[in-house]
């Protein structure tokens, strides 16, 4: 299947280049550091350029609801879309996250195509009960 192949092409790349930190230590580091600059980064879309804003309060959900039917109450807080600019610099945020996420797979003998059908398979199996 091609998306297995460039999954493993991806994680096989990210062996190639990682030199400086191939530590664990460095690598659980630079997961840190990336994580915070993607959340900073998608505060600068509401804070910066202002192409998203954030609406959010307390909802109100009935006692009756289904587990089902709650996801028609809950929503993203998310007004506006995100203009080009914003999104070239979450997209380059979340890419150095798994960059890193890769890396750290690679440490551990971890594949991260078989991670993320593991996790599909969970939640497939799970279903709205898995609460993600």
């Amino acid at each position: 299947m091609i998306k297995d192949f460039i999954y493993d092409d991806f994680q096989n790349t990210v062996s190639e280049v990682l030199i400086c930190n191939r530590s664990v230590l460095d690598v659980l580091s630079q997961i840190q550091e990336a994580n915070a600059r993607l959340n900073r980064v998608v505060i600068r879309t509401v804070t910066g350029c202002g192409c998203l804003k954030i609406q959010a309060g307390k909802k109100e959900i009935p006692s009756d609801i289904t587990l089902a039917d709650l996801k028609k109450f809950l929503d993203s807080h998310l007004l506006g879309e995100m203009c080009e600019d914003c999104r070239d610099a979450v997209e380059t945020a979340i890419g150095r996250l798994l960059f890193y996420l890769a890396a750290l797979c690679n440490l551990l003998d971890l594949n991260l195509y078989d991670i993320l059908l593991k996790e599909q398979k969970q939640l497939k199996i799970l279903g709205i009960y898995n609460l993600a």
